[in-house]
């Protein structure tokens, strides 16, 4: 993450920490936590159900339980669902293109054919 630059459109230093972080429950190690509230970075990682039987299990030992917002989870969900349409289109999914511009308007078009489909 710390490669991470977008750059603002008004000039200035270049951001090089999101708002917020949506992950899956792959993410939702001690480590990657302690990481993400060390940067002040909000999250929304869901706590597999091991993790959370492992802390009920050490009672008052077990910290606390961690925060989850099901609305913006649900909208993580919407946004890997519209990549995965995005893939259908063969040219986006193995990037045939070796410029990046080239590769971006192969995006752009398959994403307005996705939006004017029916």
């Amino acid at each position: 993450m710390e490669r991470v630059r977008v750059a603002r459109l008004d000039g200035g230093r270049p951001r090089t920490r999101p708002d917020h972080l949506g992950g899956d429950k792959a993410y939702s190690s001690r480590r990657n936590r302690r990481y993400l509230r060390r940067r002040q970075i909000k999250h929304t990682i869901p706590e597999p159900k091991n993790q959370r039987a492992n802390r009920y299990r050490r009672g008052s030992k077990g910290g606390r339980p961690v925060g989850f917002d099901k609305t913006i989870y649900k909208r993580r969900n919407e946004v890997e669902r519209t990549i995965n349409a995005l893939k259908n289109s063969r040219a986006v999914a193995t990037r045939f293109d070796k410029r990046a511009y080239v590769f971006h308007g192969t995006v752009t078009v398959a994403s307005i054919r996705l939006w004017l489909q029916p």
